[in-house]
């Protein structure tokens, strides 16, 4: 399989801006109406009067850009336009028109049609199933047609009306603006300080240390299934994953973090913290490269060698721990590349610790929806392709003690398969561990969050914690060697006779 070139690294980061709701908005809101006013473009007062109006809107689009309305939070969004339209009446209904043609021609048909044909093979009839994930979609992206609509809508008619006025040398009232932001700003913070409550707990401690383990393992290898929605994992047919599941540790109640996005969930796992502590909070990483250490710098200093196969956004957060491979491929046979590359990778660097991401699950769910049999069909694939690759292991020798370490970084939810913020079927991920070194047909209901993961896989094989680590070693599933109290340390808790 192709490594990703440098040119993709840059797409995919170009194309973060659009696929993230938080920079789409205003792109999307300038780009409208730059378009719509063409034929201005000669005419210098038309210049400087769109560039002062857009200045009098720029509140407006940073109070949208610092909060996400998400889930049932977008429906207040509409609360703002109807008091615009009560306390202005001014809409410029072909600019509006206008506006939401565009936006579905880019995302039902460019996004949805055009670029997933060109990237991974779809059909170049999937606008015909991809406009109802757009309008079922909750989550804070581009494709979020609920939440997207009333923010532009707004957008626009603002920015028009001042510009109209100044074009036309009217006067603008400010300060019944100035009133209006204040109005939005305060539904907003009430929204998100009232309604806004569904976020993970957070642990306040570092990993603490546990008894040693009885027998540590060689290699630990780590398979992510990117966006594996739970329950549809259930239904499916997974013969192989269902006995590595039987015969090893599952938890039943794996938290992901938030937001649930793919390089925050990876960058966490690796880090064993958050992302206010390892700094990467988007799959748009403005700021290149988590800020604490990773389970990869854990290794080196034992002189031992862990890689990440994955997707290019994924260097944006982990650098050189990452070998990335180009994510344009066919849907049908990019999983099987991933793990064609994946042997090579283990027989030339005989790794201690590997990462291994598939994504062609994640790539359905977001091109053709999670409650359809194509998204069942790739799960069902993904279980194939991993008994092929486990037994290729064992045919090499990998396999003599090493723990097998299966689970998704996220799920995801109704419409393109959005996750980010946690909507059904998005919280909690598929987990289970299979090994020498893993007790054998137990189920974890406790609740564990995917923060375990670094601190987990460092004391599997012997290494420190990452110096940030705050999430639990899993010793449910580990068979640790119990030592003998010491008499003097620990006779306080031996009762006396009197």
């Amino acid at each position: 399989m192709k490594q990703a070139s440098t040119f993709e690294v840059i797409a995919a980061r170009g194309w973060n801006l659009l696929n993230e709701g938080k920079p789409f908005t205003p792109i999307f809101v300038v780009g409208t109406m730059l378009l719509f006013y063409v034929s201005l473009w000669g005419d210098p007062m038309f210049w400087q009067t769109i560039g002062l109006s857009l200045f009098l809107v720029l509140p407006l689009l940073a109070l949208f850009y610092y909060y996400d309305f998400p889930l049932m939070l977008r429906n207040y969004l509409w609360l703002p336009f109807v008091a615009y339209l009560i306390v202005w009446s001014d809409v410029n209904l072909p600019l509006l028109m206008f506006a939401t043609g565009l936006y579905f021609f880019f995302t039902v048909f460019f996004w949805g049609t055009f670029y997933y044909h060109l990237r991974i093979g779809t059909s170049w009839f999937n606008f015909t199933r991809f406009w109802k994930l757009v309008l079922k979609n909750s989550d804070s992206t581009s494709g979020n047609a609920q939440e997207q609509l009333p923010k532009f809508l707004l957008l626009l008619s603002l920015w028009e009306l001042f510009h109209k006025r100044m074009y036309s040398d009217l006067e603008v009232d400010y300060m019944a603006y100035i009133w209006f932001l204040l109005g939005v700003w305060a539904l907003s913070w009430i929204l998100h300080r009232y309604l806004f409550d569904w976020k993970p707990a957070e642990k306040a401690t570092f990993t603490e240390p546990v008894d040693e383990i009885d027998q540590p393992s060689d290699k630990v290898v780590m398979i992510v299934i990117d966006g594996m929605r739970k329950e549809r994992f259930q239904e499916a047919n997974t013969p192989f994953l269902d006995k590595l599941k039987q015969e090893g540790t599952e938890y039943a109640q794996m938290e992901t973090v938030y937001p649930a996005r793919t390089v925050v969930c990876f960058s966490s796992m690796m880090t064993g913290t958050y992302p206010k502590e390892h700094g990467i909070k988007s799959n748009m990483v403005w700021n290149l490269g988590i800020k604490v250490e990773s389970v990869f710098d854990s290794l080196r200093k034992i002189g031992k060698k862990g890689r990440l196969l994955g997707v290019a956004h994924l260097i944006d957060a982990m650098g050189d721990d990452v070998e990335a491979y180009t994510a344009v491929a066919h849907n049908d046979s990019v999983d099987r590349n991933i793990l064609e590359n994946a042997k090579q990778m283990m027989e030339q660097e005989d790794l201690d610790f590997f990462n291994i991401q598939l994504i062609s699950t994640d790539q359905t769910g977001h091109s053709r929806g999670v409650l359809y049999d194509d998204y069942i069909q790739k799960i069902e694939e993904a279980d194939s392709l991993i008994e092929e690759f486990v037994s290729w292991m064992d045919s090499k020798g990998f396999m003599k003690n090493t723990t097998l370490l299966i689970c998704a970084d996220h799920g995801q939810a109704d419409g393109i398969g959005g996750h980010g913020h946690l909507d059904e079927g998005e919280r909690y991920v598929p987990f289970f561990m299979h090994g020498p070194s893993i007790e054998s047909g137990k189920v974890i209901e406790d609740k564990h969050s995917l923060i375990s993961v670094a601190p987990t896989i460092a004391h599997l094989l012997q290494a420190p914690c990452p110096n940030y680590s705050r999430g639990e070693v899993l010793t449910d599933a580990l068979k640790l060697a119990r030592k003998e109290p010491d008499y003097e340390t620990e006779s306080h808790r031996i009762p006396t006779s009197s």
